[in-house]
């Protein structure tokens, strides 16, 4: 029965979904198709999502939500179902892209201009790494494959991006930021081969990063549409502000407003109380969009910036991360029966290494750990779990699900607001107003 509502809904929509696409082409106003197309891609996604849980549910696809009193069993994987969806709507849009040049032609003087094949790979080379990303997300919810395994698969699927820019930018230059330029003999240096060394850790980081901060309704989603919507609001900004950049921000927005479109009907089900979990193929697949826009984009400064809580909570999970002191399977936060809250977590210093102490010690003394200590001798004897949202616990005190969640997103919207502040504020204290 949800197979065959999927194929109903996959067959009402695809071939309208083209008409219209073909259709909107003739006035070519790309940017405004792209909006239409991530609307109906929301809606799609919205109805997709309970047609297939029961299918998912059957085939073993499904989770139990830890934090509620029930333990309700929820359909698993759905961001597969949000990645399909996302690649249904940005095949549908390739022919509006490029319609210029295959449709009724561009002439200028009685000249033709060539196929713009840099642009085309570019696009076609960002959705291959987003695939190729969907592709290994799933394939770890359904092997449930170990962290020191899984973290190296953005790597791979980096691989097509990176030669893509090899072949279509090229560029490994950098400007040196005006503090630091006593340092080098010119304010511009050639890193060559380390510059794709950065852009597979940015890679590596965005993809993981995401999928650290979860195991709360609506959590992953969530701070994926506040970093999605703060890099098209600089997209846009962009377009006004350097009219030559103009193609690569028009083709970010081409990938994010989709993205933006299935992470809201996505969140639909996902939110408090869930109907539907994303698992690591939504978190992946997250990670791995805003990876691409900046690499693609060659922004990708801009996109760290409003990964900002995403940056902390990775180093201040690096004592764990790394194995200084014990770090348990799942860190999330969990429900207080008695309370009907959820609070944080803990883990013991049964394992832990003498720098892992001192590093306990020195976030002890910052505030953003809590530790409980023998009240005879001082012993430390455990220590809340070193995520955001557990710190959250630690400093606000128990609350509900959802209220977790909607401070998570009020973190990451101030965060994208200071990454705004120090873009288009702070940015002539690091580079020149003309550089």
């Amino acid at each position: 029965m949800a197979t065959t509502k999927v194929a109903g809904l996959a067959r009402s929509a695809a071939l309208p979904g083209t008409l219209f696409a073909l259709g909107a082409s003739l006035v070519y106003q790309p940017l405004a198709v792209s909006l239409i197309l991530g609307t109906l891609a929301g809606i799609f996604t919205s109805r997709a999502i309970p047609a297939c849980s029961d299918l998912f549910i059957r085939s073993g696809r499904f989770g139990k939500d830890l934090l509620k009193a029930n333990k309700p069993v929820i359909a698993e994987s759905m961001g597969a179902i949000v990645g399909v969806v996302y690649f249904i709507a940005m095949f549908v849009f390739i022919p509006v892209a490029f319609f210029p040049w295959i449709g009724r032609g561009m002439y200028v003087e009685g000249v033709h201009p060539p196929f713009p094949h840099d642009k085309f790979a570019q696009y076609l080379g960002g959705l291959l790494a987003l695939f190729s990303m969907l592709f290994l997300g799933f394939a770890d919810d359904v092997f449930d494959i170990r962290w020191r395994v899984k973290i190296w698969f953005p790597l791979i699927a980096s691989l097509p991006l990176l030669m893509v820019y090899f072949v279509t930018y090229g560029k490994t230059d950098v400007l040196v930021p005006l503090p630091l330029r006593f340092l080098f003999p010119a304010k511009i240096i050639h890193l060559g081969g380390f510059y794709y060394l950065y852009m597979a850790a940015l890679v590596i980081f965005s993809t993981n990063a995401i999928n650290i901060v979860a195991g709360a309704n609506g959590v992953e989603g969530g701070q994926s549409l506040v970093i999605a919507v703060s890099i098209a609001l600089n997209d846009v900004i962009q377009l006004h502000e350097n009219p030559a950049r103009s193609d690569a921000h028009l083709n970010s927005l081409y990938f994010l407003i989709p993205f933006i479109g299935v992470t809201l009907g996505y969140l639909r089900h996902n939110w408090y109380p869930a109907k539907a979990f994303g698992g690591d193929t939504y978190a992946y697949f997250a990670g791995m969009t805003f990876a691409v826009v900046g690499i693609l984009g060659n922004f990708s400064k801009t996109v760290v910036l409003f990964m900002i809580p995403q940056i902390f909570n990775f180093l201040y999970s690096c004592p764990q991360l790394f194995k200084f002191v014990e770090c348990p399977r799942h860190r999330m936060p969990r429900l207080d029966e008695k309370l009907g809250k959820v609070v944080a977590t803990r883990f013991t210093f049964e394992k832990a290494k003498p720098l892992g102490i001192l590093m306990i010690r020195f976030l002890e003394l910052l505030g953003l750990a809590d530790v409980t200590r023998d009240p005879r001798t001082g012993k430390m004897i455990d220590c809340s779990n070193l995520t955001i949202m557990n710190l959250l616990l630690v400093r606000l005190g128990p609350m509900s699900e959802s209220d977790l969640v909607v401070r998570v997103m009020v973190v990451q919207a101030a965060s994208s607001l200071v990454g705004f502040v120090v873009r288009y504020g702070l940015a002539h204290i690091v580079y020149n107003r003309d550089e």
